[in-house]
């Protein structure tokens, strides 16, 4: 029996209430031994001060949140966030991170330019291949919902995630997202699955409410809407995939405002029923 062995949560989803020490712990208390870390919390007690906390509670990190945000225009500001992911790619190898969770970013302010906005991200990330490919860490893209496209990704399908994969011409230094919530309404995901083959660097699970109210911060528990997770769960699987299958939950309404412990008692339960 495979149990929780498999369980990663990313600290998102008890992140309203426990910093990094927090959760680390109480993960741990729970039996969990993976872990999704932000960076702000990561950065709130030190790097050093992190990665010494996380060996003593024998965590596995799945995935470094977040990398990316590289589509604006401005010169000043590009330079900025590069030498910015330079050092999430430095913080993520500190920390044995399986990988960073990349978003390219959205719409700059004023902008109807997409296209240009999809070269800009592209642009930065061959800036930032070669540093990761020297510090052995996974730069992981994450396609997002297509309705966060102008605030947050503009990647948005797992196709064009693979397409950015083949034309960076990368090796282990760049991989996906496969995340359920983002790419579970997509007709053609399990060809492209299948095409990420060896290339998917994380597995993400939570559920689409069906009358969600908000689509950034009204995720559901799995088993509460309408993925079919084991489904998916079973192409990334089949695709090579043998990594942690991380909770990534957000939830303003519902979830963050419980208690953290409560949460993890129920992801455990959820993740042996619906995972």
């Amino acid at each position: 029996m495979e149990g929780h062995s498999k369980l990663s949560i990313n600290q998102y989803t008890t992140k309203m209430k426990w910093a990094l020490r927090e959760a680390v712990e109480g993960y741990a208390r729970h039996g969990i031994r993976g872990i999704s870390v932000t960076r702000d919390t990561l950065v709130e007690i030190g790097l050093k001060r992190a990665s010494q906390l996380l060996n003593d509670n024998g965590m596995h990190v799945s995935g470094y949140c977040i990398g990316g945000l590289l589509t604006t225009p401005n010169e000043l500001a590009f330079r900025a966030r590069i030498e910015e992911n330079l050092k999430i790619i430095d913080e993520a190898a500190q920390i044995d991170a399986e990988c960073i969770v990349f978003v390219a970013g959205g719409l700059p302010e004023g902008s109807k330019d997409i296209g240009a906005a999809r070269q800009r991200c592209l642009a930065g990330l061959r800036e930032l291949l070669p540093h990761a490919r020297s510090a052995g860490v996974t730069i992981a893209l994450e396609p997002l919902h297509p309705m966060m496209c102008s605030l947050r990704s503009c990647l948005t399908t797992l196709a064009q995630a693979n397409d950015w994969c083949e034309e960076l011409g990368g090796g282990d230094e760049v991989g996906v997202v496969v995340d359920v919530y983002h790419l579970w309404w997509d007709p053609n995901l399990e060809r492209e699955i299948e095409r990420a083959s060896g290339r998917i660097a994380a597995f993400h699970v939570s559920d689409w409410l069906t009358d969600t109210s908000d689509l950034r911060v009204d995720r559901g528990m799995m088993g509460d809407g309408v993925i079919d997770i084991p489904r998916i769960r079973r192409l990334v699987e089949a695709a090579g995939y043998d990594g942690y299958n991380e909770v990534e939950i957000f939830s303003e309404n519902n979830w963050w405002r419980r208690d953290p412990d409560e949460v993890v008692r129920i992801v455990k339960d959820r993740y042996t029923q619906f995972v």
